[in-house]
Parts: structure tokens; sequence; C-alpha cells
């Protein structure tokens, strides 16, 4: 909208804080600039598809699987191995077997045991043109046997070349040999002195191959390799390394239906890898269960044994007095004597016997424990219970005491991770502690049970002689260590049933094999994704970042909403030589556009009485204020209005140039009184357009330019001209523009299209909305056509090619997008 010279802009408080002030995001504008640029998304998109499909093709290890079920039955009963159901791991009983198989089969110590029997810490793998594949040892014609006495040197390629008759020619890298070595006896590094590079060297199957880094042997492969291989590259690495690599690939899952069945899976880049260790870990762990099992079988045959011995002593010597008592005292048999009480007695004091049995069993399971003598600990069966949380407490209790061994030869014993493993065992064996004092307290009570229910049957035997009373006694005694003899027996014998039978608790369902498992990594399909999707982000971040730190003015409505200011016509772009758009191209719509100023114009000046001067100015140099003032000042000339347009900016002088006037004298000649004002006026090929220069840039064109005389300068003017043209000083860089103002009519305020800085506008549109700048208007220049990129801001006809109404119609060529929108119009519009 052009407002009216009287119109005034009704603002209040919340408006006048957004004078100014623009959006830091233009999603239209980011959104145009990504269609521009989509040549960029569709060269990414190529160059990713072109990096995925190398990669997938060439460079993409397979990852396989296999897996491994297995089930654990509920029959045993050792620390090792502890005994209850596995269903308490997941909330359902109370057992913690199948914990403890997890962290068996995920332990250092056996797959340390793994790793060290069968020599997994040699890796293999080929290397074609650009692939490198992982094999397994029975895809090598060649095993690789280390010196374990001998220092190593890990991560060092040695490459294998077949050269026939069971020789192989041995190729170390050019570079890289170490003196930094490792023992496999100690695992640990040693430090030796310097050595030359080793040579290749051909060597037969059996013979040694020493170097100062290296030593070993081939081994021909018992298995027939079913691949032929051009070469074999061999790895070392180092105990720990190889462990931690196992580990990282083992993963322990329990059957939803049935909890007691373990299901292993084994990730890795061989198939036949992964299938060979599931099956020997699980063999080697069951043959461990065995073992384990009979270590705790046997120390507790051994202590029942013991224990068996001496009661059988205490049996002899309570039958003799028993039988010596029979045969002196000839007490065969006591008259009235109450033999539901005596029987009543004897089970309770049997039932005594038994439990003081189990609490001596209790213990010695007690003194091992507090001893740290885990080797002789005996199970808990012969205490008369089974507790699962007992033998893994115990079990960690193991561990934790193995481990401080370790620490202590690396820590110092007030060190932090010193004090932090002390606190645990302490834990362990409070927590262990706990559970047997349970145990005890529950049979001292049944013990003190038992002592008053046998004290009240005491009562009534007190009514006998004291000679049957003293029979009685011996009897009792008897059948008390005859009932302590038997239920040590029958531990005893249920003992050695077990080791007799002992069988792993451990049965597999369904061995690993390879059955041409499908490779389950890496995700072709994500990687592509990955790669085009990351390529295709860049230009898309790189046109965010740039539309975020651009500040420039690209958008016409933001313009005017922004600043509030009345827009006066939009400028296409200069496609002229000169800045004489108007009169070498009258025909043009850029000279229409100038036109539609001239018109536009009269809305801030009011009527056209009078004389009329018109400043033009802009932020800063570069945004076409000179270009619009000469035009502006041509398209004047030629409506028959008496014009002349005065070069005012003395600090860049311009206008002298198109014009080809001669720049010897000028403004500044005139205002420091070197000339008269006629000889600063020249005249131009139109006859009703004349032009003051800037003439020579004086010393102090501010002074000037403020002047009494500059003032009476362009009073003068007015008598003379209908139309006074200012091409004065940008606003941005001097004041001397905001000085004038105070003597024009109206005021033209340049804008040129992503050149001009946001920021730039804050001061003008603060000085217009104070009423500090009257009649103020805008234009917009250098707007790009093609870019479509206008709100329908039509004013001055800046932007309107493509009808055949200007010259530049005849060269016009629709953008792409408007051509396919009228080609589908056109198809639709066919009935």
């Amino acid at each position: 909208m052009i407002p009216d010279k009287e119109t005034k802009i009704e603002k209040d408080d919340s408006q006048e804080g957004k004078y100014g002030s623009f959006a830091m995001f233009d999603i239209a504008h980011f959104l145009n600039r990504t269609l521009k640029n989509w040549y960029w998304f569709v060269i990414m998109f190529i160059i990713g598809y072109a990096i995925s499909w190398v990669y997938t093709k060439y460079y993409a290890q397979n990852v396989y699987a296999s897996s491994l079920s297995l089930s654990v039955s509920n029959n045993t009963a050792s620390y090792f191995t502890p005994n209850q159901s596995i269903n308490f791991i997941w909330g359902q009983g109370g057992n913690q077997d199948g914990i403890y198989l997890k962290k068996m089969l995920l332990s250092r110590s056996h797959n340390e045991f793994l790793v060290e029997e069968l020599g997994l810490y040699v890796n293999y793998s080929t290397k074609g043109a650009i692939k490198s594949t992982y094999l397994d040892k029975d895809d090598v014609p060649v095993l690789v046997q280390v010196d374990t006495k001998h220092l190593q040197q890990v991560e060092y390629p040695i490459t294998l070349v077949p050269k026939g008759r069971n020789q192989f020619e041995v190729i170390l890298p050019d570079d890289g040999h170490s003196t930094n070595l490792y023992s496999y006896e100690t695992e640990g590094f040693t430090i030796i002195q310097p050595y030359d590079k080793p040579e290749k060297k051909i060597i037969t199957i059996g013979e040694w191959f020493t170097t100062p880094n290296l030593r070993f042997k081939l081994l021909k492969n018992p298995v027939t390799p079913k691949l032929d291989l051009q070469n074999v590259i061999v790895k070392l690495s180092t105990v720990n390394q190889a462990v931690n690599e196992i580990v990282s690939t083992i993963s322990i899952d329990f059957d939803k239906e049935i909890n007691s069945i373990m299901i292993i899976t084994k990730k890795g880049y061989n198939l036949n890898g992964t299938v060979n260790f599931l099956n020997k870990s699980v063999n080697q762990l069951q043959k461990k269960r065995q073992a384990d099992k009979l270590i705790v079988d046997k120390n507790t045959n051994a202590y029942l044994q013991e224990n068996l011995d001496k009661i059988r002593k205490k049996l002899d010597s309570s039958a003799y007095v028993l039988n010596y008592m029979k045969s002196t005292e000839k007490l065969y048999d006591i008259k009235d004597r109450d033999e539901k009480s005596l029987n009543n007695i004897k089970e309770l004091e049997s039932k005594k016997a038994d439990i003081e049995s189990k609490i001596s069993s209790l213990n010695q399971i007690r003194r091992m424990l507090a001893s740290q003598n885990f080797d002789k600990m005996i199970s808990t069966t012969a205490a008369g219970f089974q507790d699962g949380m007992f033998t893994a407490t115990v079990s960690e209790l193991k561990d934790l005491y193995l481990k401080r061994r370790e620490m202590a030869l690396i820590y110092k014993p007030n060190s932090e991770p010193m004090v932090e493993i002390n606190k645990l065992i302490m834990d362990a064996y409070t927590n262990s502690n706990g559970i047997l004092g349970s145990y005890y307290s529950g049979y001292l009570e049944e013990i003190g049970k038992i002592k008053t229910k046998v004290g009240e049957m005491n009562s009534d035997l007190n009514s006998y002689p004291e000679k049957e009373r003293k029979y009685l006694d011996a009897e009792r005694e008897y059948n008390l260590v005859e009932a302590t003899y038997n239920s040590l027996l029958s531990r005893q014998n249920e003992t050695q049933l077990k080791i007799i039978g002992n069988q792993s608790d451990i049965n597999v369902i369904d061995p690993a094999k390879n059955i041409g498992q499908s490779a389950i990594g890496p995700n072709i399909k994500a990687v592509k994704a990955g790669i085009i999707g990351g390529l295709l982000i860049l230009p898309l971040l790189f046109i965010l970042i740039g539309e975020l730190l651009d500040n420039k003015i690209r958008n016409i409505k933001e313009l005017l909403n922004a600043t509030r200011i009345p827009l006066l016509g939009v400028i296409g772009n200069n496609t002229n030589e000169t800045m004489l758009t108007v009169l070498d191209q009258p025909k043009s719509s850029v000279s229409e556009a100038f036109r539609g100023i001239r018109a536009n114009m009269r809305f801030l000046s009011g009527n056209d009485a009078g004389s009329k001067v018109i400043l033009v100015t802009s932020s800063i140099g570069g945004e076409g204020k000179t270009y619009v003032s000469i035009n502006l000042a041509s398209v004047l000339g030629l409506s028959d209005k008496k014009t002349i347009l005065l070069g005012m900016d003395l600090r860049k002088p311009k206008i002298f140039g198109d014009f080809r006037i001669d720049n010897k004298y000028g403004i500044s000649n005139y205002l420091t009184g070197e000339v008269e004002m006629n000889q600063i006026i020249n005249k131009t090929k139109i006859p009703n357009l004349d032009v003051a220069t800037s003439g020579p840039i004086p010393p102090n064109p501010s002074e000037l330019l403020m002047s009494e005389r500059n003032i009476s300068f362009i009073q003068d003017l007015k008598g003379l001209y209908d139309f006074i043209i200012i091409d004065s000083p940008p606003v941005g860089l001097v004041a001397d523009s905001y000085e004038l103002m105070k003597y024009s009519d109206t005021n033209i305020y340049v804008v040129r299209h992503e050149y001009t800085e946001k920021y730039m506008l804050k001061m003008i549109t603060e000085k217009y909305h104070n009423a500090e700048t009257g009649n103020l208007g805008l234009v917009y220049n250098d707007y790009n056509t093609k870019q479509g990129y206008g709100y329908g801001y039509g004013y001055g006809y800046g932007y309107g090619y493509g009808y055949g109404y200007f010259d530049e119609d005849k060269n016009y060529k629709e953008p792409l997008l408007i051509r396919i929108r009228n080609k589908v119009q056109e198809i639709f519009n066919k009935k």
C-alpha cells in the first residue's frame, strides 16, 4: 500500500518493538534455495550409492552366528556348580544355577583356558585384490604352532604363500617390526634390543621359522580345506585380546517356556569358527562341571568317613556297657515298662542325634570358609540343607579371593581398588555366614524343643528303681549313638552313589552346526541408507547453515512487514552495459519500473504544485542508489519535466562517467566558491535533463553539504527546475543524507536484493516511525525474476517477464517447474 502524504501510521507499544525486526529463518527462501541446488542432492545420491556399493561389494565383512542349546539338570551339589532350580533367576524360585553357568561361560578363566588350549590367539585371514576375508582353522592348508616360550610380536601380519611340495614362503612387512614383544608364559610385554628387519624365507612344513620377534612352525592341517587359497595371513594377538574379543561376541539367553534350557549364540566373521568354538566351549564346561562335582563329593565322603570312624568307637563302647549290664545285672526286661514313652524318647533322641550331626557338618563348613580352604569344602547336604544362595556366595567369595591375589601384584594394600575388593569380600563373607547362621539357629531351636519334650517324658521314668533306670540310660545312650551312626552312614552312601554315578548335569540338546546359515550382518540396506542419507544431509546442512548465517534482504513481503515503509517500486536486474537503462532500453521492463516509481512518488509528496526535491539514498555503497537516481531523473526528463540530477555524494563521485561529462568542476567547486552555478550545470542527450556532477573530492564533504551555500543552491534550483534529484551519500556510512532530508520533498531509500543487510534498515526504520524522516519510500533494486520470489508485489512492473510486453520477452524462457505445470494443464484440458 502507498499511503497518502497526510496519512499517519498509528502504532502502539507492541508494534513499535517490531519495527526493523526480521525473522531469523525464512522457511520459504530456504525451500527455494534447496530447490535451486537440486543438482547437489543428485550428485550426493550418486556418490553415496557408489560408495555404498563399493563398500558392500569389496569391504564389508559378513558376520555369521551359530547357536547351541543345552539343558541344566537339577542334580548337582557343589559350590562350583550351584544346585537349585534355574527359575530363581527370573523371579520364579530360589536357584542360582543358571546365572552361575552363564557367568562361567562368559568368565575369563573359562575362555582363557579355551584360548590357550585351542590356540585362538592365532588368527587367520586371506586377502584378494581388494577385500580381506577371515578364515577358520578348517579353511587353511597349514596351522601355525607358536613357540610360547619365545617372545613374539603381536598384531604383526605374517603372509604365507604356497610354493608347492609342502613349502611356504614367509613374507613379513617392510616395516613395523617392534622391540616390544609379548610373552605367552607371563602374558606381559618385554623390551628387547633393536634388530634388523627380518627377511622373507621359504620353509617346509614342520620347520621352525625363527627371528628376534617371531618363532613358529607350520603343521599340516588334519582337515582338508575346501578353499584353494593364494595366501594366508596370520596375526598373533595377546591372550587378553583374544579373551575379550570372544566374550564380546557371545550372548546367552534362557528359553521362555522351559527356563532350564539355555541358548548360547556366538557371532563371528567365519561360520565354521563360531560352530567349532561353541561345541568345544560347552564340551570343556561339561568336563569342568564333572570335575568340580567330584571334588566336593569326595571331600564330603572323606569327612563322613572320618566321623563314622569316631562314632563307631562310641557305638562299640555303648554296646559294651549295655551288654555288661545285661550280663551282670541280668536286666533283659523291666516289669511294667512304658514302651510307648520309651519309643517316643528314642525317636526324639535319634532326631536330636541327627541334628547334632548336621550341626557338626555345619561347623566344618564354617571352619573351611573362615580359613579360605575352598578345596576342602564339603557339600551342604552333609549339613542337611541345600541352599543355592549360599553356594553362589561361596563361589563368588572364591572368585573374589583369587582376584584379590592377582590385584595384590599390581596395587598397594591401601589403594582404592584393594579397599574396594576387600569390601566386596567382607560383604560376601558376611552374607555366607549369615545364611549358615540362620540354619544354625534353626537347628538349635529344634534341639531345644526336643530337649523339652524329652525332659517331660523323663519325669515318668523317675518311678523306676535306680538299677532299672541305669539300664534304661545305657540303652538310650546306645540308641542315640546308633542313630547318629546310621544318619552318617546314610549320607555317606548317598554321597558314594553320586561319585559312582557322576555325570555332567549339562546335556546338549542341539549342538552348533554349519547348515549354511546366511550372514546376519552387516545390514546392507541400513548401510546404504546411512551412507546415502548422510551425504544427502551434507548439502542440506550447508544450505541451512548458510541460511542461518545469511542476513541479506531477499523477501519483499518480509521487508515491508518489518519496516512498515511504503514500497514505491521493484527494479529488475540491469542487463544494460551502462546505468542509462531508460535511455538505452526505453521499452524494457526496468524502464517501465522507473516510470511506475515516478507515478507512485506523487502519493508521498502530495499534489504536483511547485518544484519537487527528491533525495535518493541507501544504507551503503553498491546498492544502486546512483543507478536509481540517474534513471529516475531520465524518466522525469523524458516526461517533459525540467529536471536536474545533483551528484552530492562528494566522497565517491559516479554520475559523470555514464553521461560522459568532465568532472573537473562540480558541486564541490561551487560550494567552495571557485566557480559559478552555470559552470557546473551540464546538458545531456535529454533536452529537459541537466546534470551537476560532484566535482573533485573535497577534504570536508560534510561541512560543504551542510553549508548555507548548499541550501541556497538547492533553493535557487527550485526556481529553475520542476524536479531536483539528489544522489546523496549512503546513510549507513555518514549522516549527511539525514540533514539533506530536511530540505527534500520526497526521500527514496534504495534496498538491493540479496545485498542489503537486514540490520542496516533498523536506523532508517526507527527514524521514519519516530517522524524524524518524512515522505519516505523504498525502492527494491536488482530483483532477479528467475527466482520467482516476490509474493505478488508487482510495483513498477519490474519482474513481469514472459508476456510479450517488454524487450526482454523475446529471450525469456519459462522455468522448468512452470513448463511442467503448463504441460500437465494442457493434458488435462484436452477433453
